[in-house]
């Protein structure tokens, strides 16, 4: 963004602040998906982002490059208070009365697995990493922000995103090294077993 945007954003320009929305709300999103993994929730990021970058834009630095490091930083908060605030929701929720009629959601679930088998492996791997770490990967290596810049995002040194990224990296590879053989073994003892089960229906 070029510096009389800065200006103009920082003075209140509507018109402006809707070419910032134009240029990044896409990378804002996509940001807020990777690190929930819901679209609606990064739906929501994404609008609560915009609406904190309005309200925050006095503290936007006249001279400068682009905003896009400020902006997924204040969606990284967002993501952060969203996701308190449905821990919250779903605490206050699994505390209500239940009904004792449940629905079978198994065979639905598992006609499902297979689609989803991949995806299942890496949001588990993800579920893995300290909350910092799953950030600075979204910001590095999806957003594929700069260490300055990821850091300029965070507000940390640019040393701790360096030793953040590289603990989720060798975390990440741990856990799919070990799914990947754990799901060998079981497909191995499925098939074993198919022949049988199909033989008896």
């Amino acid at each position: 963004m070029d510096t009389n945007l800065r200006k103009r954003i920082r003075a209140g320009d509507h018109d402006a602040f809707g070419d910032l929305f134009d240029a990044y709300a896409r990378s804002v999103y996509n940001h807020a998906y990777r690190l929930t993994g819901e679209w609606t929730t990064a739906e929501d990021v994404v609008s609560l982002t915009f609406l904190d970058a309005w309200r925050l834009r006095a503290k936007i630095d006249e001279e400068g490059g682009s905003l896009r490091p400020w902006l997924l930083g204040i969606a990284t908060n967002v993501t952060r208070n969203t996701r308190r605030a449905a821990r919250r929701h779903a605490a206050a929720v699994a505390r209500l009365p239940r009904d004792e009629t449940v629905r079978d959601f198994a065979d639905e679930v598992a006609g499902r697995l297979d689609d989803a088998a991949q995806l299942v492996v890496v949001r588990a791997a993800l579920a893995r990493l300290r909350r910092a770490e799953r950030e600075v990967l979204a910001l590095c290596v999806w957003a594929g922000l700069d260490y300055a810049a990821a850091a300029e995002a965070l507000g940390v040194p640019v040393g701790t995103v360096r030793s953040r990224l590289s603990r989720a990296r060798t975390k990440l590879s741990e856990h799919m090294e070990l799914s990947q053989t754990v799901g060998q073994v079981r497909d191995d003892r499925i098939t074993a077993v198919r022949p049988l089960r199909e033989g008896n229906r």
